[in-house]
């Protein structure tokens, strides 16, 4: 199984597919799996601004679109400037859909991190419990 900080160096990695021409800020990220396959993912920006996707979700979308809807246990997020790269809301809401319990690994550009749950992130999230 893939370690915190294999899965932080994953989602550093991709930083290099970026698209982020507007705001200049790279976004990889690395969506670990109970059977340690990853999905991985960066952020890409269009023009315009509201169609821009983010690293997380990119992975998120990508392990659904290959048949993956459970099973996910950790998500790396890494930036690239000193702060650490933590989830927006639209990601935080998309992630809870298929796993509200995720360990989130947020990173620096230099690889350090901080952890936390999903959960603890968004608390009272809107769900498919919520349409019941």
């Amino acid at each position: 199984m893939m370690t915190e900080q294999e899965l932080v160096q994953k989602a550093m990695e991709m930083r290099q597919f970026s698209y982020a021409p507007y705001s200049k800020f790279a976004v990889g990220a690395a969506l670990l799996c109970e059977d340690g396959n990853v999905f991985t993912g960066c952020n890409v920006e269009n023009a315009a601004y509201g169609s821009t996707i983010c690293a997380e979700r990119t992975a998120l979308v990508k392990a659904v679109s290959e048949g993956r809807q459970m099973g996910f246990v950790a998500l790396a997020i890494a930036g690239q400037r000193d702060g650490y790269c933590w989830p927006c809301g639209s990601c935080r809401q998309m992630l809870c859909e298929f796993a509200p319990g995720l360990k989130i690994l947020a990173a620096n550009e230099k690889g350090d991190y901080q952890k936390t749950t999903l959960q603890e992130l968004l608390p009272h999230f809107f769900g498919p419990h919520s349409l019941s």
